[in-house]
């Protein structure tokens, strides 16, 4: 058994490693671009913010690590072509230009994502940055150093955790964000306190532009300013693109593979492509939402560690299914925790739903405990049948915690009666009496009836 996978920092390194230990026998390749294999890209921000010093930790595994368990690792080598009939793809050495076919019995599709660059006249100049290799999070930290003013453009998950290395380090920031608020994944009640939040607790360094967008770079060689389509104008040391990712399915799409509604590759639970021998995982790979059973394209570390391991189990005889996601997320600015899952109000809309929400602050544990700080939770459901579509939380507490608990929930369809009945853990160290989850669903219950 050949087996080949295209890709190989999250999905594609652990499709590898679970493939390898399966079939000790097999003969497992890896061929990706990069010059390294299964690093943490989600822990960049924090090198750049200077929480470690030495890159290397971000390594999971490296490729010589990979080699003594019998893995095969490419790197450096571009996959171009992908001829199913044949059994074959065609690969490029980046460095010396050679291309040769391979042949495989099984494949695996981890081409993962890429950066959006929006049309910016001028993006090719020089300290103008994207966020995904390790070498991007090397040179930004470099130019950082010298760099006063520095303008992130996006108001997703790697922007704000940017944002807070950049203010950690004592950084001019300015974000341009084209809606209302960043964090525009959250419900606009909530990323409005967070936007606020971030403006009030950052010293006077962060100026957001909201409802705007990027039109050109100024400078010859290098970056010196940014011009915006509302006429703004302002001088930047550097630019960090950080508008969002789009999957990478050019070599699946020339090949036939069917491209699903959200723009990435169309699995089953098994993540088997419409064409047999092929699998795709990760954030190539198109996903289902658990709560209301539609595509769905939100690209995480975790959810493309699941995928790889599932398509690695069907790849090699098994079978074990991956049933979705709710989009279950977490993120921090400073001291300000901020996290979110299942459906928001504006989605639960936009599918159907008839959503009825409650949002409610409260302190995370007892009053007289010295570390006790608020949270903020939005509780969602649907008024016909009861059923919690999903919450968003934030907080100097534990609100993680909270939306931890609501996505064990949303997997079985809970529904917002059966909520007041779960048995949560009780300590003023760690909760209030009536844990701030419990009072938001007795509200919601209130409102569903």
């Amino acid at each position: 058994m050949k087996i080949v996978i295209i890709g190989g920092v999250a999905a594609g390194a652990k499709a590898a490693a679970k493939s390898k230990r399966m079939l000790p026998d097999a003969e497992v390749h890896i061929y990706t671009k990069d010059t390294h294999v299964s690093y943490s890209s989600c822990g960049l921000p924090y090198y750049i913010a200077g929480d470690f010093e030495d890159w290397h930790k971000l390594i999971v595994r490296t490729a010589e690590e990979f080699e003594r368990s019998g893995i095969n690792i490419h790197t450096e080598t571009l996959v171009t072509k992908i001829l199913p009939a044949d059994k074959k793809i065609l690969v490029k050495n980046v460095n010396h230009g050679n291309c040769e076919f391979i042949g495989y019995d099984k494949l695996i599709i981890a081409t993962g994502s890429t950066p959006f660059i929006p049309d910016i006249k001028n993006h090719n100049l020089k300290n103008v940055f994207t966020v995904r290799t390790l070498e991007d999070g090397i040179n930004i930290k470099n130019a950082m150093s010298t760099a006063q003013n520095i303008t992130v453009i996006g108001g997703g998950y790697i922007a704000v955790e940017l944002i807070e290395a950049f203010v950690k380090n004592k950084k001019n920031v300015t974000v341009i964000e084209q809606a209302p608020f960043i964090l525009s994944v959250f419900d606009e009640d909530i990323s409005s306190l967070i936007q606020t939040y971030i403006i009030e607790n950052s010293n006077n360094l962060v100026k957001i532009i909201n409802e705007d967008t990027v039109t050109e770079f100024v400078g010859t060689d290098k970056i010196h300013g940014v011009l915006t389509s509302m006429g703004q104008g302002f001088e930047t040391d550097m630019v960090i693109i950080a508008a969002g990712v789009r999957p990478v399915i050019n070599i699946a799409q020339e090949a036939g593979i069917e491209i699903g509604t959200t723009g990435a590759i169309k699995v089953n639970s098994r993540m088997q492509t419409n064409i047999q021998d092929i699998y795709a995982c990760g954030d190539c790979a198109e996903k289902i939402n658990m709560v209301s059973g539609t595509p769905s394209w939100v690209p995480l570390g975790s959810t493309a560690n699941k995928e790889g391991r599932t398509a690695a189990i069907n790849a090699c005889g098994k079978v074990e299914d991956f049933e979705g996601i709710l989009g279950s997320a977490v993120l921090r600015y400073q001291t300000l925790n901020i996290s979110m899952t299942g459906l928001t109000e504006k989605q639960s809309q936009k599918l159907g739903y008839d959503p009825v929400s409650v949002v409610i602050t409260k302190r995370d544990k007892a009053g007289y405990m010295p570390e006790v700080q608020n949270v903020t939770l939005k509780l969602i459901a649907d008024r016909r049948s009861h059923k919690i579509l999903g919450a968003q939380a934030i907080g100097c507490g534990d609100a993680d915690k909270r939306v931890n608990t609501v996505s064990v929930g949303l997997t079985t369809g809970m529904k917002a009666e059966d909520l007041l009945d779960v048995d949560l853990t009780y300590a003023p160290p760690f909760s209030t009496s009536i844990d701030i989850l419990i009072s938001a669903a007795r509200i919601l219950k209130s409102k569903l009836n």
